[in-house]
């Protein structure tokens, strides 16, 4: 008989583990593991990689998860190499070759790489691949392409904030681009590799693909998988930083006891606070973190809320301080 399997036992755990994705792994897979490593009761990521990808992945615990979606929305750097004279099927290694070209390396000279760099910076349009998710008529667009079916896609705009190309070779040898691309949410690498590679004249596809960034939040803050899985419990809990630490570039606004009551009740408050779109709200005794809002108007407008469970939990929890960086003092 198979030995019965042993019930975790879930517990609350809030706030945001910086994982340095290994390749080979989906986004939600290594969620789930790390979660079971961590025996959290709640969990989410703020947008995926691919499995041919690897960097920063923000993962999400507890109250942190009605943060995610500021990640989501937030501008990202990678550092990828394209290699040239080859297009596959999914703009990357996984695909299949299906057209091959010469490459001119004489005609690749600094003053061509800086035109094509100025080219793809700034607001640019993307038809994005095929083998994506996103949907067409409640059906993604991977699930048409492994059926042999493609179908068509309008442009996107998307932004290209800075990009450096520069000529290198890939892992085997071959002439390729090598990219460092801070860019908006939306963006495909793959397909600004593949168009890179279009106006070189010889096509390219994604070799190496790395999330440098996302949000302010850098790789170097990141844990790996395999030192996460060798900790013990109260190493790996020590990783998990505070939920405001998604909230770094928010100002801050502390409130005295009467109105942090009626704030996470859900209404407004005024004071003599200048217009901000964005602010972490705050109590002043305990010290603890209440929400997200804005304010107009001298009125300060709630937006995302923690719930008082889950503030009592932080507080027992005794969350180290957060450590992203000052926030502005409205």
């Amino acid at each position: 008989m198979n030995a019965p399997r042993t019930r975790v036992q879930r517990r609350p755990v809030h706030g945001v583990l910086l994982l340095d994705k290994p390749l080979g792994w989906s986004s939600n897979d290594i969620l789930q593991k790390v979660k079971w490593l961590l025996r959290a009761e709640k969990a989410g990521h703020t947008g995926t990689l691919d499995p041919l990808a690897s960097g920063v992945l923000p993962l999400c615990f507890g109250a942190a998860t009605k943060f995610s979606q500021l990640q989501l929305e937030a501008e990202k750097t990678y550092e990828a190499i394209a290699r040239l004279g080859q297009t596959t099927t999914t703009a990357d290694a996984e695909g299949d070759v299906v057209l091959e070209r010469a490459v001119d390396l004489a005609s690749i000279t600094p003053e061509r790489l800086a035109e094509v760099q100025a080219q793809f910076t700034g607001e640019i349009k993307q038809v994005p691949p095929m083998h994506s998710a996103l949907k067409k008529d409640g059906k993604a667009l991977y699930e048409y392409a492994r059926a042999g079916i493609e179908v068509e896609r309008p442009a996107r705009d998307v932004t290209i904030h800075a990009l450096n190309l520069s000529l290198t070779q890939d892992e085997q040898g071959y002439p390729a681009i090598k990219m460092r691309v801070t860019c908006s949410k939306g963006t495909y690498i793959r397909t600004l590799g593949e168009d890179v590679g279009e106006a070189f004249g010889c096509g390219a596809h994604l070799r190496f693909l790395r999330r440098v960034e996302t949000g302010g939040l850098d790789v170097s803050r990141c844990v790996t998988l395999e030192a996460l899985e060798a900790m013990n419990d109260e190493e790996r809990v020590a990783q998990v930083e505070p939920v405001d630490a998604l909230l770094h570039r928010h100002a801050v606004i502390t409130l005295g006891e009467e109105d942090a009551g009626r704030y996470l009740s859900g209404l407004r408050r005024r004071g003599s606070w200048d217009d901000a779109p964005a602010v972490a709200v705050y109590g002043e005794r305990p010290h603890a973190l209440l929400g997200v809002g804005r304010v107009m108007s001298g009125e300060l407008i709630p937006e995302r809320l923690l719930s008082p469970l889950e503030i009592q939990q932080i507080l027992e929890g005794k969350p180290r301080p957060q450590v992203s960086g000052s926030l502005e003092t409205l």
